[in-house]
């Protein structure tokens, strides 16, 4: 082919099996925008050019979701999938897109390209220039007059990034190291990523590792000019890093050339797919878009129906904890059920019910004993929590009414969000966002949401817990009515997850509702209109 070219394993896969937080759709700075009809006049800045400098590339994630706006609501129109079947666990791993080729070849603006054309949302670029190692005072000497070598395998840490990429492939959350080109060092921040359908991995040594070239699904070469390149490169380090062109060239000629002809380009024969030209050639994009769309829909699941047909007729789990049916809590009961409750009772009365489930959850937190003197100067034996912190996550929208009285309990605690929805089309539950607290894994999590059915949108919430490597038997999971077909469907994908609530009903229609029930909880809370579609998993939001 004159726009590409493919070897004789393109479109073979490396692997048998098929990702605050990140959502899509936004294109990625630092994208350039040339082509290869480009002059190398048009290439090099001009004296006193206003155009802005090309940004480094760096490790990132789509970062804002497609919205649709109503009069009445907000509504998010794309978001992750399921990435786990129905016994919890990941049944489909990331698609990795492998994207090599000399320096400033051009491998930023094709991977933006193809993010774009894919048209699918949870993409995350990993750029390998995020991986160089932390330098020596010796090296960073060197560096500091050209004279070390960022052009070879051996300025990169490709134990973290084989680590990093097994992770993210695996669907968990990494952190990600920040590094400045400015002063040849890793910054003290690092940047989270989390949750991908595609990982598009780039940089210079995409294909130098053995182990790296087995994590991934398609390896693509960008093919570009050597010419055209070198004058990329002298605009990147002049304009952007305040370089001096003399220091450049030496660089150029002294390590970038030499590792491109030794370490680079005989890597060229590992790729699936050539790209000549680079972003110019948009046949090849084409041919790469189609590719991987014919991937992603070999790995589609379906988890919903998988659940409403799974688990029936089993005893309650052990793992589920109802809150004594006193009169209080029944009388509390039929008031918020009544289809004909005015909506400040419905606010009220199942607040005094969000405040005693959250008291009996915390019955179920660690405690030891201590000693405390009382103000007669006696000993009084006590007990105090034995953990670390307590963190509330609300699923939203319905899930942050129970955020008050958390606080009202728990001093100081913080609060996470997750964002999951239904797509119309498949029937299945979608996550669009999320902003967890930093070092969750070390907390307590207490995951709210009013109304659990057949649990699908639980499970998807305790999965991203479980990702960010919060331990299974500490995230406890609360809801005010949940279905006999959710608790089984938590329990016994998430055996350690512990299920609090004040009632259990029996049945869910085909609508995925939960009968008797309490209706649309968010809707009724919220004073707005129930959409003919919902279920009592989630709700949509609300403006």
């Amino acid at each position: 082919l004159n726009s590409c070219s493919l070897h004789s394993n393109a479109g073979k896969s490396s692997s048998a099996a098929p990702g605050g937080t990140f959502l899509p759709a936004a294109p990625l700075p630092g994208a350039g925008n040339n082509s290869s009809a480009e002059s190398l006049d048009r290439l090099y800045p001009a004296v006193g050019s206003s155009k802005p400098p090309r940004k480094r590339t760096t490790s990132q994630c789509k970062s804002e979701p497609p919205l649709l706006r109503t009069s009445k609501r907000t509504i998010y129109t794309a978001g992750r999938p399921p990435w786990y079947n129905e016994h919890g666990t990941q049944s489909k791993e990331a698609f990795v897109i492998g994207l090599g080729g000399g320096s400033a070849s051009g491998k930023t603006t094709v991977a933006t390209m193809i993010i774009e054309a894919l048209d699918v949302p949870w993409v995350v670029l990993l750029s390998m220039d995020s991986f160089y190692k932390v330098l020596t005072k010796q090296q960073q000497e060197q560096a500091a007059s050209n004279d070390f070598n960022f052009d070879h395998p051996d300025a990169f840490d490709f134990d973290l990034i084989i680590a990093t990429l097994k992770k993210l492939k695996q669907g968990k959350s990494v952190k990600i190291p920040i590094y400045d080109f400015t002063t040849h060092s890793r910054k003290k921040e690092w940047k989270t990523l989390y949750g991908a359908n595609v990982i598009i991995f780039e940089g210079i040594m995409a294909f130098a590792d053995k182990e790296l070239l087995k994590l991934l699904d398609l390896k693509i070469f960008v093919d570009t000019d050597s010419d055209i390149r070198l004058v990329r490169r002298l605009r990147r380090d002049i304009s952007e890093r305040g370089r001096d062109i003399e220091g450049v060239i030496k660089q150029y000629n002294k390590f970038v050339k030499p590792a491109f002809d030794q370490y680079i380009q005989p890597t060229m024969r590992l790729a699936d797919i050539v790209v000549p030209r680079g972003s110019g050639n948009t046949v090849a994009i084409d041919l790469i878009v189609q590719h991987v769309h014919s991937q992603l829909e070999e790995r589609e699941l379906s988890v919903r129906a998988a659940l409403a047909s799974a688990h029936q007729y089993h005893p309650l789990p052990q793992t589920l904890s109802v809150l004594k049916s006193t009169p209080q809590v029944r009388g509390m009961h039929t008031i918020i059920r009544n289809k004909e409750t005015s909506r400040d009772e419905f606010i009220f009365y199942s607040k005094r019910l969000m405040r005693l489930l959250i008291e009996h959850a915390l019955s179920f937190l660690p405690f030891q004993s201590c000693t405390v003197q009382t103000p007669q100067g006696q000993d009084y034996e006590g007990r105090t929590y034995s953990g670390k912190q307590i963190t509330g996550v609300s699923i939203l929208r319905a899930g942050e009414t129970m955020e008050p009285a958390l606080r009202a309990v728990c001093k100081d605690v913080r609060i996470g969000t997750i964002l999951i929805q239904t797509n119309c089309n498949t029937g299945e539950p979608e996550l669009h966002y999320l902003r967890l607290p930093k070092d969750i894994s070390e907390d307590h999590v207490i995951l709210m949401d009013c109304t659990v059915s057949t649990g699908a949108a639980a499970m998807m919430a305790v999965r991203v817990l479980l990702d960010h490597d919060v331990p299974e038997d500490k995230i406890f999971l609360l809801s005010l009515l949940m279905a006999e077909m959710g608790v089984h469907s938590v329990a016994y994908a998430f055996p350690r997850v512990k299920i609090i609530t004040t009632a259990v009903d029996k049945k869910v229609n085909d609508l995925f509702r939960i009968i008797p029930g309490i209706g649309n909880f968010g809707d009724r809370y919220f004073g707005t209109d129930a959409p003919p579609d919902w279920s009592d998993d989630e709700d949509a939001l609300s403006t």
